[in-house]
């Protein structure tokens, strides 16, 4: 299955396509960057068209978001929301289904602890994809991090149906 990953941000939306049947595998990770000297609604318009060429490109299965964290930042929260809404639109343009995961569950699933900072997120989806190097910008780890949670939450419901007696 290979999932699309996706850090929402109006300026910089991560992406991160994960292979993930037996082993988990990078396809590919990047960053789309926006200028901040764009209106909003040409940022989001540029966030759609160039989602919908990597979904082109890579054909994911399955669509993971990262939620956007509140926290004291409410006018980023919501700049966030917007990229988020974009990345869903552009998927369910393409009927694939689409799954949210917050940041603590991420780094939960991903370092084994909720509170990780970024270089601990990029130093785990290094060592668990294989990769020689950290992969950049932080943006583009968050998103093959969501990825990644996202493999890992399906192997995980997938073994629980299983090993569940009826």
């Amino acid at each position: 299955m290979r999932i699309l990953g996706v850090d929402p941000g109006t300026i910089n939306l991560g992406y991160g396509v994960v292979d993930g049947e037996e082993e988990m595998r990078m396809v590919d990770c990047g960053v789309i960057k926006l200028s901040r000297r764009l209106s909003m609604e040409e940022r989001l318009r540029s966030l759609y068209h160039e989602l919908s060429k990597i979904i082109a490109r890579y054909q994911p299965g399955e669509v993971a978001i990262e939620e956007p964290f509140i926290g004291h930042n409410v006018k980023s929260a919501f700049a966030i929301g917007k990229a988020q809404a974009i990345a869903i639109l552009a998927a369910v343009n393409q009927e694939l289904p689409v799954y949210y995961y917050s940041p603590a569950k991420v780094k939960q699933q991903i370092t084994s602890y909720g509170q990780s900072d970024k270089q601990q997120v990029q130093e785990m989806v290094r060592v668990q994809l294989g990769l020689a190097e950290l992969p950049q910008p932080s943006d583009a780890a968050d998103a093959l991090a969501v990825a990644m949670c996202h493999i890992q939450q399906r192997h995980l419901s997938h073994w629980l149906t299983e090993h569940t007696p009826e």
